[in-house]
């Protein structure tokens, strides 16, 4: 473990993790993944072992802790088999923290605690059919008539969508552009908010991924987060540490791509010796390994650079970058390791090479975070 940026605090929280995923979902995960669903319990259990609140403030039911404290949970959840599953378990990372940026102190107290304590699934809807990493010229509209914003449109791609309790909505209240858009709270049951479908996806089979739909529906004022038209702002607060998670997930995936590599490696034999008697097989575990190092430190000196507020901003998105095509890299040789076998949904590696595409299109696709790197080099 790296002394650097990891103590003994962030190591008993490894212990937790791996308890809770060893009772709670490893038993249970190969189902849940056939049935493309998990109880939504495992929100409430997550949120009585205190995973759901890292980081978020102990006024609301959190566990305020240093950013290696959420770097820490983020690579043990991963461990659980299931990107889906865990990246659903987190999707209040990325709906509560405009509320708590932005909201009122009656929309913190209505709406974070109960998401912290696991009773209650928050999500944020912000790309939509015509879109996706275009975040400022999204066609959702909300019209103001007296006390209630009359919303039209639709979401998709949206992490437990189809069973959230609320969603944290990006909106157009305003002209063309990031300036005019606006975030509200809708609330599940809400007239005219409906989930049209649940989408049928490649990977993430664990996660149910919802698309949206608005049709006049009918918002109370008092459900708008922060003020009108600066919605963009409290959505791109965030950005920077969804992708920086997004990261660590993508060198997480590649770690155990590479452990399982190793394994079989060892196992299997092929021409009266094991695969690692082969020095083809040997230095392509050389070449991932060392994928999966590089990428981890990056992550790793990106995430101090946030911690100690400095700006990351062009180094989260290279990070970002960096790791998910070193996953993209290490799960497909782990794949070739394994030659049929890794085709086969018995072995670890069909799953990871199948989850681990999705990396480098969430949170904004590869091509933008180039663009956003190169603004900042000013070319």
């Amino acid at each position: 473990m790296y002394d650097e940026y990891f103590g003994q605090s962030h190591i008993m929280l490894r212990e937790s993790v791996r308890k809770f995923i060893a009772k709670e979902i490893a038993p249970y995960v190969d189902e849940w993944e056939e049935e493309e669903t998990f109880p939504r319990e495992l929100y409430k259990k997550a949120g009585n072992a205190g995973f759901l609140g890292l980081g978020f403030p102990e006024e609301y039911g959190g566990s305020p802790c240093d950013i290696f404290h959420e770097v820490a949970y983020t690579e043990e959840i991963m461990r659980c088999g299931s990107v889906g599953l865990a990246s659903s378990l987190g999707c209040n990372a990325i709906a509560v923290p405009p509320i708590l940026a932005v909201g009122t102190k009656e929309q913190k107290q209505k709406y974070v605690p109960p998401v912290l304590a696991g009773d209650m699934i928050a999500v944020l809807g912000v790309t939509e059919p015509s879109g996706g990493s275009d975040v400022a010229n999204l066609l959702t509209r909300a019209v103001r008539k007296g006390n209630k914003y009359i919303v039209n449109g639709s979401k998709t791609f949206i992490t437990s969508g189809t069973r959230a309790d609320y969603v944290t909505t990006a909106v157009r209240t305003g002209g063309p552009g990031h300036k005019g858009i606006s975030l509200l709270i809708i609330e599940k049951g809400t007239p005219g908010f409906s989930v049209s479908k649940k989408i049928k996806k490649m990977g993430w089979l664990a996660s149910d991924t919802g698309e949206l739909f608005f049709e006049d529906c009918e918002v109370p004022v008092e459900n708008l987060v922060g003020q009108e038209n600066q919605g963009f702002y409290a959505i791109m607060l965030n950005f920077q540490k969804e992708r920086l998670y997004l990261a660590v997930e993508a060198h997480a995936v590649a770690e155990i791509a590479l452990e399982e590599s190793i394994k079989y490696a060892r196992q299997r034999n092929a021409f009266g010796r094991p695969l690692v008697g082969f020095q083809v097989t040997r230095h392509k575990l050389a070449e991932m390994a060392t994928l999966v190092e590089a990428s981890k430190q990056f992550d790793y000196r990106v995430a101090a650079k946030i911690s100690n507020g400095q700006d990351a901003f062009k180094d989260v998105c290279m990070a970002k970058n960096f790791a998910t095509t070193a996953c993209d890299k290490v799960v497909y040789d782990a794949v070739q390791i394994h030659g049929g076998y890794g085709y086969c949904r018995e072995y670890m590696v069909e799953r990871l090479y199948r989850d681990s595409r999705l990396f480098s299109i969430g949170g904004g696709t590869y091509e933008i975070m180039n663009e956003i790197i190169s603004k900042q080099m000013k070319l």
